[in-house]
């Protein structure tokens, strides 16, 4: 397989897990608002989520690229350095948007509600992962992640709202 996303798009088990608990869509690329990064860079639009959000490539380059998350309220936040550091974030804790704290007990609280709703939850992630040739860190892990590019790298990709100049919110704060 020559790409992550042609991958998803050819394993179909990976690409339910994605689509549900993932709440990741490759046909959702397109973001409601016109919008730019503050330095400049690049920002191509490829994939979104049921609520209005997008996942964004910052910059120039290939699947290794900068992700940066847009919800439809106003408010951004760099989520991982490339896609296959977004597909473990998405694997391993679909409940990220749900985290304020990011706390392993906080975390531990939101997959109990996942495992409740979807018992197979793990079965399912860990097919998923196998189709996709990813190797999965625990939750605390994937959390500080993306933690770190939120809020240690994010700093370096503001999203603007275009019309009115606006910067978006930080979804994650320090």
């Amino acid at each position: 397989m020559d790409s992550l996303i042609s991958a998803v798009r050819e394993q179909d088990e990976a690409a339910r897990f994605l689509a549900w608990p993932g709440d990741f869509d490759l046909d959702r690329g397109d973001h409601v608002e016109e919008v730019h990064l503050a330095s400049g860079a690049a920002l191509e639009g490829f994939a979104g989520d049921g609520a209005g959000g997008t996942y964004f490539f910052c910059g120039e380059g290939g699947e290794e690229r900068p992700i940066l998350y847009a919800d439809s309220e106003g408010g951004a936040a760099l989520v991982a350095i490339g896609l296959p550091e977004l597909l473990r974030l998405l694997l391993v804790a679909p409940w990220w948007r749900d985290c304020q704290a990011f706390t392993d007990e906080e975390s531990r609280e939101l997959a109990a509600e996942y495992l409740e709703d979807m018992p197979d939850l793990v079965a399912r992630r860990e097919r998923a992962a196998a189709a996709l040739g990813l190797d999965l860190p625990d939750q605390a892990d994937v959390l500080a992640r993306l933690r770190k590019a939120a809020v240690r790298v994010g700093e370096n990709f503001v999203l603007i709202f275009t019309p009115e100049g606006c910067p978006y919110e930080p979804l994650i704060r320090n």
